[in-house]
């Protein structure tokens, strides 16, 4: 992922299983280790799911790492392969100059079918040349079922997946074979059988929800090892796929740090010094009440001490928000033109949460935050449901206190009563700190009014607060019980 930060994977599982790495982002994490050495790994799915993608980023990856392998293809023409491969920035011309990576195009006329004159031991032994020509390690046959529908005999469909299985196990390789499946579930046409050959079977999948198309990854089975059982977000980049697990680590978040300026003096009084580092705030209010003033104010003391703020926003522009700061005397201009600030502006709507995410991971990577600003996690619902929101924004809460990354939410509420459920996505268990904001009518007029809900290890008000946003920031008065 090209990050300093710690290693995220996790702990290689034990297990009775020797493994290889896939090097995909996330996969080898999910399969505690990766894919079984010396034997068959099965990838199934609908169209459009990426199998045929994910099988070659396999071969790829390895192949860069010098481990070479062997790409045999019933349905892909080689060169349609290398424009596919070009899009991610993988040049598989080098890699075949360099002996890495070998591809067969075993596309089967009909007519050949027909006349009888079709035998798949002929494309093995031209198999068993490549792989002894570069040494391969791993080997991956693409589309089988492809050609073998075309025999229009489901017994012999079935002997000639049988050879080619018994075959690969013969020749000690480790293989992956992708398959279609049908539109629902993990039933392959007429190839159930092999869920049984296969050691370890990976289900892809893509649907629509809401309008708005997600990518899923399950593994079905893995015979001798354990590996994560849920179904997991994940992407198909620039650079190839991310899948997107919650890792182990999830219950080894970093311990809460010491205090840093919300920006607000006299919300760090309240607070004992401010928010923690590492931890997660959450500042809740209805349309008006100052939220976004608040992570503001945070967000231009930070970048002023010399600490990188990647800021999230799915409610606004760039120029919106500088637009409707500078009122409060708050200029983040500056912070963006000196690098300390990141703005990353994305209608929630406009893809699934594994773009989202990916996204956001991305940015993380590659900037280096110290901070992190969502800005407002009640608009994550428009990604597709509330489920797809949790999704979200437990993954990314997730990822940031592994990191150490300070993380503040804002989150427009339904309602400004103490009493009601603050965030509306179920987000709790992993928020520190809950900041409530509310107008409050009085005599004819609005007032503004705070309260320090939750704040974990800290000796905190517990009194509401008025407050008004000044032309010179915000500026938080004596507190009153409720």
């Amino acid at each position: 992922m090209g990050t300093s930060h710690e290693d995220l994977r996790g702990p290689v599982r034990h297990s009775s299983v020797e493994k290889i790495q896939t090097l995909v982002e996330g996969l080898d994490e999910i399969l505690h280790g990766g894919i079984p050495k010396g034997s068959m790994t099965l990838f199934s799915g609908g169209p459009g799911t990426g199998k045929t993608m994910l099988a070659l980023e396999v071969l790829v990856r390895r192949a860069i790492d010098g481990i070479p392998g062997v790409f045999v293809t019933f349905e892909e023409r080689e060169k349609d392969l290398q424009s596919y491969a070009d899009g991610f920035g993988w040049d598989l011309a080098a890699l075949k100059e360099a002996g890495k990576l070998a591809i067969i195009s075993a596309r089967i006329q009909p007519d050949s079918i027909l006349a009888g004159e079709f035998d798949l031991r002929g494309i093995l032994s031209i198999l068993r040349a490549q792989i002894t020509s570069i040494g391969a390690q791993c080997v991956v046959i693409d589309a089988p079922d492809a050609f073998l529908r075309l025999l229009d005999d489901i017994g012999r469909e079935r002997a000639e997946l049988q050879l080619l299985h018994e075959w690969l196990r013969d020749s000690d390789l480790t293989s992956i074979m992708t398959v279609k499946s049908k539109h629902e579930g993990a039933s392959y046409l007429h190839y159930e059988f092999l869920d049984y050959l296969a050691d370890c079977v990976l289900y892809l999948d893509q649907r629509v929800v809401d309008q708005v198309t997600t990518r899923r990854l399950r593994v079905v089975k893995y015979r001798g090892s354990s590996y994560g059982r849920n179904e997991y977000p994940f992407g198909i980049t620039d650079q190839g796929t991310w899948i997107i697990p919650v890792t182990q680590a999830s219950l080894k978040h970093r311990a809460l740090g010491k205090a840093i300026s919300s920006g607000v003096p006299a919300l760090d009084a309240l607070m004992a010094g401010g928010y923690r580092r590492s931890s997660c705030t959450l500042i809740s209010g209805g349309s008006g009440t100052g939220k976004t003033t608040f992570a503001a104010s945070f967000v231009l003391h930070a970048t002023e001490q010399g600490e990188r703020v990647l800021y999230l926003d799915f409610e606004e522009s760039w120029d919106a928000l500088v637009s409707c700061m500078l009122s409060p005397g708050l200029d983040l201009r500056p912070a963006l033109e000196t690098g300390m600030l990141r703005f990353v502006s994305t209608m929630p709507e406009s893809q699934g949460i594994e773009e989202h995410l990916i996204q956001a991971f991305r940015a993380i990577a590659e900037f280096q935050p110290q901070h992190l600003i969502v800005d407002a996690i009640s608009a994550c619902r428009r990604m597709g449901s509330a489920h797809a929101a949790f999704d979200y924004l437990l993954r990314l809460i997730d990822r940031s206190k592994q990191l150490g990354i300070t993380a503040l939410l804002t989150n427009l509420s339904a309602t400004d009563q103490l009493s009601q459920e603050i965030t509306g996505i179920d987000l709790s268990s992993v928020i520190d700190t809950v900041i409530l904001l509310r107008n409050v009518e009085i005599a004819g007029a609005y007032r503004r009014e705070m309260a320090i809900i939750k704040s974990r290890g800290r000796d905190h008000s517990h009194h509401v607060h008025p407050f008004q946003i000044t032309g010179n920031g915000i500026a938080i008065g004596e507190g009153r019980a409720e």
